[in-house]
């Protein structure tokens, strides 16, 4: 599975319906409202990179609101629980 971070830039008055329309998206994991630099990350899971590519450029940026996006591609991921496992195993 390919995971990437979508940044999303959106028009302060449609933050929470394009939040749901993005949500609603294929390949669409999860989305996140915050404040900061961004509007919304959304974390995008997919089978191919090319799907990445659609799933963004076809239906994010397409959406009503949207101005602007900037997409990271994940390489590896990191969590507390599996550090945890880590230890776990010499016991």
């Amino acid at each position: 599975m390919i995971t990437a971070i979508v940044m999303v830039h959106t028009a302060a008055d449609r933050i929470p319906e394009v939040a749901q329309q993005i949500a609603d998206l294929g390949g669409v994991a999860e989305v996140y409202s915050c404040a900061g630099d961004v509007d919304l990350v959304v974390v995008v899971r997919v089978r191919e990179h090319e799907q990445i590519a659609d799933v963004v450029t076809e239906h994010i940026s397409k959406i009503p609101g949207v101005q602007r996006t900037a997409t990271h591609i994940a390489f590896r991921s990191y969590s507390s629980q599996d550090a945890e496992a880590g230890f776990e195993v010499g016991e």
